[in-house]
C-alpha cells in the first residue's frame, strides 16, 4: 500500500511517499481502507517534532472508510462497516489498523469525507462550546481564526446556540466565510487592532469567553478582552507557543480563567466518543453543521497539503484521498 512516512522530524519534505505492507490486525483492532484522511495542525507538530513519535512513522491522526478486516477479540464493527476515527497515528495511508474501541459508525446521511473532515475538528468544536466553556443563548464568544477549520465550525455551533459571535479574520474572503457561518461582527486582526475592537463592540463590557487556536500573537490582548471571571480558552498555537507569564496577571485583569484543553481528554472513555462523535454527525445530517472540505490532495501532494496549511492559505477543512 501507499502511505506516507516521516524517516526524520523536519519540514513538510520530511514526509516520503512509500509503499508498506497493508498492517494485519491484531487484537482487538480493525484494518480499514481509508476513503479519507484529515490533514490538521497536530500532524505538522508530530512531523516537527514537537509532539513526541518516533520515526519511522506513517502521519496523521484522523480518518474515515470501510472495515477490511478484524482480529481477534473484535466486537464492536464488522468488516463492511463504515467508520471513522481520530487521535490514532498513521492515516496518512492506503490502509490503517486502528483500535476497534477508537472507531465510530457513520451513520446514513454523512459521507465518507464528511466523517473525516469532521472528527478532530468537529468534536474539538463540540467539547469547546458545550464542555470546557459551556455557551449560554445571549452570552459573547470571540473566536479567532473563525475561518479556519475549528473556527468555521466553532462558529456555528455558538450561533445555533444563541451566543454572539465576534470573529477575527484576515481577508474579506475569510469574514464572507465567518459571516455565513453564523458570525455577528468581524474584526480583520490585519487591519485593525482586536483588543481595540473588541472592547468597542462589546460597550467595554468584555466577552464572556476567548476561544484561541492562535497562541503566542494574540493570548495576552485576549485576556484584555475578557469580562471579570471570563475564560480564555487556549486550544492551539499556530503562531507559536504562549510564553510563560505570572498568574498574577490573572487576578489583576478580573479574576479570569485560563485553560488549555485537548480532545483527548474529552473523549477518554468508548462513551463519550461515541456520544460526542454521533451529536457532530448528527448536526450534519440535519444540516445544523456545514463542513467546508473543498482543499482536497492525493498522498503524493501531502508536502504541499502542509504547506498550504501552515501558510494559511486555505479555509475550512483539507482532506488526503488515497
Amino acid at each position: 500500500m501507499k502511505a506516507i512516512q516521516v524517516k526524520q522530524l523536519g519540514g513538510p519534505e520530511a514526509m516520503e511517499l512509500v509503499e508498506l505492507p497493508v498492517p494485519q490486525p491484531k487484537a482487538n483492532e480493525a484494518v480499514v481502507k481509508l476513503a479519507a484522511s484529515g490533514v490538521n495542525f497536530v500532524d505538522v507538530y508530530f512531523r516537527e517534532g514537537r509532539y513526541k513519535a518516533t520515526p519511522p512513522f506513517v502521519l496523521g491522526q484522523e480518518g474515515a472508510g470501510v472495515v477490511t478486516a478484524v482480529g481477534p477479540d473484535v466486537n464492536s464493527v464488522n468488516v463492511g462497516d463504515r467508520v471513522a476515527w481520530t487521535g490514532v497515528q498513521g492515516s496518512y495511508a492506503e490502509y490503517a489498523a486502528i483500535p476497534a474501541d477508537r472507531l465510530v459508525p457513520i451513520p446514513k446521511g454523512v459521507s465518507d469525507e464528511q466523517a473525516a473532515a469532521a472528527m478532530l475538528q468537529g468534536m474539538t468544536a463540540h467539547y469547546l462550546s458545550h464542555d470546557t466553556y459551556p455557551l449560554k443563548q445571549g452570552e459573547t464568544a470571540l473566536i479567532h481564526a473563525a475561518a479556519g477549520g475549528v473556527g468555521l465550525l466553532l462558529t456555528q455551533m455558538a450561533h445555533n446556540i444563541g451566543a454572539r459571535v465576534i470573529a477575527t479574520v484576515s481577508t474579506e474572503e475569510k469574514a464572507e466565510l465567518a459571516r455565513g457561518a453564523g458570525a455577528h461582527d468581524v474584526i480583520f486582526y490585519t487591519k485593525s487592532d482586536f483588543e481595540t475592537e473588541t472592547k468597542r463592540l462589546t460597550g467595554g463590557k468584555g466577552v464572556d469567553v476567548v476561544y484561541d487556536s492562535v497562541g503566542k500573537t494574540t493570548f495576552e490582548k485576549g485576556l484584555n478582552v475578557l469580562r471579570p471571571r471570563g475564560m480564555m480558552v487556549l486550544f492551539g498555537g499556530s503562531s507559536g507557543a504562549v510564553p510563560p507569564f505570572d498568574l498574577i496577571l490573572l487576578s489583576q485583569k478580573g479574576s479570569l480563567y485560563v485553560t488549555r484543553p485537548s480532545l483527548v481528554h474529552y473523549i477518554s472513555t468508548r462513551e463519550e466518543l461515541l456520544a460526542r462523535s454521533g451529536a457532530v454527525f448528527g448536526m450534519i445530517a440535519a444540516g445544523k453543521l456545514k463542513l467546508r472540505s473543498q482543499h482536497k490532495y492525493s498522498l503524493a501532494e501531502a508536502q504541499r497539503a502542509h504547506r498550504d496549511l501552515e501558510g494559511r492559505k486555505t479555509t475550512g477543512k483539507l482532506l488526503l484521498i488515497p
